[in-house]
């Protein structure tokens, strides 16, 4: 009895200090729209961008994810990587597709949202209010965990670079 109390002890020691500054990913609905597993990463004094990451699931007609804003940053723009011959390349996109009953990843090397102009390093630990406008689901707000550097949530790899 007394090891399972002490490994119990331990596992919720462990689990409680989970990984290093990780908040767990938060979850929205507007409409037939879900937003699932959105996060965002820490920046360093001076870095100016930083890209927001979610999955959109759409369990209704096809929509368009049209706009996005954060009180941490100027402006925050729709982005896409794509690869032009041996150069990956980023720009903004006007709109980002919501087929119908499916749905789409905002990840690192594709598309996701792009803090620009961001006011104050973003902390591992916080987290940071988005709104969201898609053209049919209407607005919703999502508060997106910050997480450390090369601590990428829902087990995305790679650094994004920009």
């Amino acid at each position: 009895m007394k090891r399972n109390t002490l490994l119990n002890a331990l596992l919720a020691t462990v689990v409680g200090l989970g990984l290093p500054a990780t908040v767990q990913a938060q979850n929205a609905k507007v409409g037939s729209v879900q937003i699932e597993n959105a996060y965002t990463r820490a920046t360093v004094p001076g870095q100016q961008v930083a890209g927001g990451f979610m999955k959109i699931e759409n369990k209704g007609a096809a929509d368009q994810l049209i706009s996005a804003s954060s009180p941490v940053s100027g402006e925050v723009q729709l982005h896409e990587m794509a690869m032009e011959g041996n150069v990956m390349k980023m720009r903004q996109v006007k709109d980002i597709p919501v087929p119908a009953g499916g749905a789409v990843e905002l990840k690192p090397g594709g598309l996701h949202l792009m803090f620009m102009n961001i006011k104050a390093p973003l902390a591992a630990g916080e987290t940071v209010p988005v709104k969201l406008k898609f053209a049919k689901a209407g607005e919703v707000e999502v508060k997106m965990p910050v997480n450390a550097m090369g601590n990428p949530a829902g087990g995305h790899g790679g650094a994004m670079k920009h």
